[in-house]
Parts: C-alpha cells; structure tokens; sequence
C-alpha cells in the first residue's frame, strides 16, 4: 500500500513542473515512508511514495516495461499476482520482478484495460501507455483504495489523498449545499467532494485521458439478481462460502513483511483469525483497543479468542485525553469532513499494531457481505410492524416516546430508538434510510440547516439513489447501499486515512470479489435466519469461536463520544466559531445541552458537526 500523485498536460506541448510534483507527493509521505519515485516525460508526470510489503528488493516505482514506453505507479495489492504471473508466463511474457506491480504492466499488455477484470485485489493505479498517448487510473471494484482528481487549468491532476491536489494549486473552494447530506450521512459521497470541481473516482471506474480530454467508464458492478430465485440450499451455501472466505485470507496473507490482524471481539474479525491461525506456521499477531467504559468495551472477548488460538495478543486504550489529538490528525487526513468518530480507536489500533507489524487483515466488509447491520433486522421487523393497523402503530410510537421522557441514560436511549423504529416503519424507503442514518432527528438537522440556501436535501438525494438501484426487496437494496456508498465514502475511507495516517496496510478478506458475488445472489433467509444475524458465517467458521462471543450483542466500532463531550474537560472544544454563519447558533446549543443532561445521546452529531467547523477552519 502506497499513495500515488500525477498530473497529465493535455496540451502535449507543455512540460512538467518537477517542483510541483515533488511537493504533491512529499506531502503524502505518511503513506509511503520506505521510498519515493517519480516519472517525468514531457506533458505527463507520475509520483509515489512507497510502502514495502511484497518484493522488497525490486519493487520500487514507477515502475517500466522493458522499452520503457509503459509507465506505472500503483496504491495497493493485486492478491492473485501468483496465479496470474504464472498465465502471462504461458502467454509468452517474462518478468524481471517478483512483485505484483509488474503484473499489472503485462497484464495490461496482454489484456489492455480489460486487465481489470483479472485482479483479485485492492487497488488504485495509474498507467502511461507512451504508444497510445494515454492515460490510464483504475480503482479496485469496492473502493478500498482512494482516487481523486480535479481537471484544471486544461490539466488532469490526480491522488491518492485531496491534500496533494491542493499541494499541485487547485483551488479549495467548499461546496455549502452539501452541509445537510454530510450532517445526516457524515461523509461526503463520491464521485462529489467538498470542493468544487474535485472529485473521487467512483469504484469499479476507469479513466482514459489522452489531449483530447477525459472519459469515465465502468468496468465491473454488483451482479444482476433474481430475486424470486435467489439462493437457498444452505448446505450447498455454506460449502462455497467457507472455501472462498478461507481462500480469500490465505491469498491476503501474502507479504515480505510481518503481518497480523485486528481483533476487535466481533464475529467477523475473531472468524479471520481463526482462519488464519489455521493457515499460518507461526502465532498469529493481533491487536486490540479496548475502553475503559464497559458498554464500548469488547477487549475481554478478543482475549477469549486470542486464547482458544493461540496468538500474540496486544491490548491498548483510547482515553479521553487523546480526544483534541485525534480532531487534529482527522483534519489532516481526512482534507474533507469526515465525521465517523470510529475513526479514532481506528487511528489508535493502528498506531499501535504498527510498531510490531506492517501489514494487518481486518473484519471489514463483514456486516456488508453477510448482511449483518441491524438495519437489516429493521426491515424485517418493519415488514410485521407494517401488517398491524396504522392507529396502533402511532400509539406505539406515542407510548414509547412518552416513557422515554420519564428516564435519563441508557434506558431512555433505548425507548428513543423504540420509537425511531416505529416511526420509520411505514416510511417510504428512502425517507427511511434518512431517519434510520441520522444520529438525532431529521427535522433538527433541518433546523440546524437553516441558514443555509440552495441546499441539496437528503431526501431528494437518497431518492435519486433509490429510484436508480436495480433491486426491488427492501432487504436487497439496503443490501445495494451498503455496498455502493456506504463502504467506499464511509468505512473504506475510515480505515484508508487512518492506517495509513501511521503507514499500515490494512487488507480485508470479506471484500473479495468473488464472496461479494456470490453472496449477493443468497436469500434474505438464508443470510438472515430468524432473528439470527450473519448465519453463513455462524454456520461455517463461527462454529469454532467461543460460545460467548456467538451470544454476545453487536457493537459497532464506537467510541464513548457522549461522555467525553459532558463536563467541562472539553469544553474548550464546543466552540464553533468557524460554523456561525453556516448552522443555527440555538439549535446547535440545544444539541450540546441535550448531551449534558443525558436526554438524548447527541455525542455523534456533536462530533459530526465539530469536524466541519474544524475543516472549515483549515480552508
């Protein structure tokens, strides 16, 4: 894993600024501290910061072909380098490198763009074909590894992180209609950004850019389903689903490095290292963080785990403390607001598995690929909640927020999210996902938006995505979103900037393509049996991971925000000056008092609103 940068003259006539260059790259350093490399010729230029994990020896880049005429720099893995090394062999090439950024060059010659289609990995790269005159950025299916670029000043510029088209001169100029869709969603999804005319390459998209200018394409998609035939022999289910799971973590374990896994105490993770245990000669090394609130806490279960497998296990701890740290290093990282709050015990598991490891596989995509979110219970429970008569439904709804008012804490959190569920219910889908997604009630973002003209609304924005999803079940869709948003300008972008914010490749066996292909075309039913979340999974290797941890609820990678922001040790971090003419001042306030008086759990919001302010702040 590495960070990439470039920029592409159209006009053939026009030379490379080398300065430019170096100073796009440098300051992406974090994501390659082993080596950098640069390749200038005329109107087109390629950087890369290097970070070692396969062919230590000769895999430094850009890397050529042997009449120099191919050009490449590559952000990411190609797992099944091996294999197809050993078919290009067959074709008649021959390869003066071990490394998998070599096969991408043969590849493309044999295959030309069609390569894509070949790898088995996670990847964004970019390829000078001198012949054709042409530029070539790729970005692996899901979106693991980030791509951005801006065409400016009739130049194509490109990276792996925002801040370097920033380093190149493209204006940074923020984008105020998207406030309310980053308040509800916390992220700005692709191909938008922040800025104006930067954008992200979306997953499973390819660039050509020659002097004529540039096209987009699409390459590869989640498959077609038929859903009154979906799969449902669970044997014949579960068989194809171990061996490509286990086969997909043996191939993720290739490196020239050390290498171990975050252990979370969840099922997906814990089921990683169980596989990986099985496949490894040596213990495995894994990675806690743990809380010291219990309700955040999971550590004790990734100790069982540690112990049935017999790993080298390290445990560490977020404080509080590190809080004003961790708003720092997301501004910097992150060059957009980005208000997943996991994305601090992300940076702190990171940070601390680095010291003893350079490459760690990860659980995820499990919750995408198994169908695992509660959400999904939510649209089954939706299904029955709706089959009741209407009236019921509201004074359930009415109940549930009339006892909520009688408590404080966790209790009252809970009846909160009763009548959320309620509520939602009968809701149109999109007008669902909406309310479901937000952390406080959708017309308080509207009101806390009321400053603001031209907004783009998050119901217009979600119906748009609806109405283009080519699957009808509720399940399936959400099922669609997970994969097409949520992963790529969510989860996927969390874990990028994070671990590579202390240069760790991370890896995730659940996002290989063939498991996302074919799980998707399983039944609702067979993914979700009952009330049972994950089944595939607790059916195959779950069945050797410790009972406790199968009945354990699901916690999601949070952290204790609600808490932190109570008192006065932070209260120097509640002030928003940068945000006063963009969010209403009173309704901002109510939120904060909200959280201190533990009527509603408002600590995500809070920090979702604070990363704008801070962001702003760096324009």
């Amino acid at each position: 894993m590495c960070g990439i940068t470039g920029f592409f003259h159209f006009d053939n006539q026009r030379s490379v600024d080398s300065l430019k260059l170096k100073a796009m790259t440098n300051i992406i350093r974090h994501r390659g501290p082993d080596g950098e490399g640069f390749f200038i010729n005329k109107n087109i230029g390629l950087g890369h910061r290097r970070l070692s994990i396969i062919d230590l020896a000769t895999g430094d880049q850009p890397m050529f072909n042997d009449d120099k005429s191919i050009a490449l720099v590559l952000n990411g893995e190609i797992y099944n380098y091996i294999e197809l090394r050993d078919e290009l062999i067959k074709l008649g090439h021959s390869f003066r490198t071990t490394s998998d950024t070599e096969v991408i060059i043969r590849a493309y010659q044999e295959w030309g763009v069609a390569c894509q289609n070949k790898f088995n990995g996670m990847w964004a790269f970019a390829l000078w074909d001198e012949k054709q005159q042409q530029l070539f950025l790729s970005r692996d299916r899901i979106g693991e590894k980030p791509l951005n670029y801006a065409v400016v000043d009739n130049t194509l510029v490109f990276s792996s992180e925002i801040k370097s088209l920033f380093a190149y001169g493209v204006p940074k100029e923020i984008r105020p209609e998207l406030i309310e869709i980053y308040l509800v969603l916390t992220n700005i999804p692709g191909p938008d950004t922040f800025y104006k005319n930067i954008f992200k390459l979306k997953p499973g998209h390819y660039i050509l850019a020659n002097s004529n200018g540039i096209n987009d394409f699409k390459y590869w998609d989640l498959p077609e389903i038929d859903e009154n035939n979906m799969f449902k022999n669970k044997s014949a289910i579960y068989e194809e689903f171990a061996y490509l799971f286990e086969d997909s973590v043996k191939i993720r374990m290739r490196a020239d490095v050390p290498y171990g896994a975050f252990l979370s105490g969840g099922l997906d993770s814990s089921s990683i290292v169980a596989l990986m245990s099985k496949n490894s000669p040596h213990p495995v090394e894994t990675f806690t963080i743990g809380f010291p609130q219990k309700d955040f806490d999971e550590s004790h279960l990734a100790q069982l785990v540690a112990t049935k497998f017999k790993t080298n296990h390290h445990l560490g701890t977020v404080q509080p403390d590190s809080l004003e740290a961790a708003i720092k290093r997301s501004v910097f990282h992150f060059d957009e607001p980005f208000g997943d709050s996991s994305a601090i015990p992300t940076f702190q598991v990171s940070q601390f598995a680095v010291k003893k490891v350079k490459m760690v596989l990860t659980g995820d995509g499990g919750d995408e690929v198994l169908s695992g979110y509660n959400s999904y219970v939510g649209v089954k429970l939706s299904e029955i909640i709706n089959k009741f008569p209407l009236a019921l439904q509201n004074a359930s709804s009415i109940s549930a927020g009339f006892l909520a008012k009688r408590f404080k804490g966790g209790l009252r959190y809970k009846l909160n999210r009763v009548e959320s569920v309620i509520e939602t219910a009968s809701m149109p889908f999109a007008k669902r996902v909406a309310n479901k997604t937000a952390y406080v009630p959708l017309p308080l973002i509207k009101n806390l938006t009321t400053p603001l003209n031209n907004l783009i609304s998050i119901e217009d924005y979600l119906s748009d995505i609806v109405s283009k999803i080519p699957y009808q079940d509720n399940f399936y869709r959400l099922m669609y979103m997970n994969f097409k948003y949520d992963l790529p300008d969510d989860y996927l972008v969390k874990v990028d900037r994070m671990s590579m914010a202390n240069s760790l490749e991370t890896r995730a066996p659940f996002l290989d393509y063939r498991l996302i292909e074919f799980m998707a075309k399983v039944d609702k039913n067979v993914k979700l049996q009952g009330w049972e979340r994950k089944s595939v999974l607790r059916k195959t290797v779950g069945m050797r991971l410790p009972q406790e941890l199968l009945k354990a609820p699901k916690r999601g990678f949070g952290v204790p925000l609600r808490e932190w922001f109570r008192g006065d040790d932070n209260s120097n971090l509640l002030k928003f000056g940068n945000i006063k003419d963009l969010l209403n001042a009173d309704t901002l306030q109510m939120i904060i008092a909200e959280n201190n008086s533990r009527i509603r759990d408002n600590g995500n919001i809070i920090w979702t609103v604070m990363m704008l302010d801070k962001m702003i702040e760096e324009k």
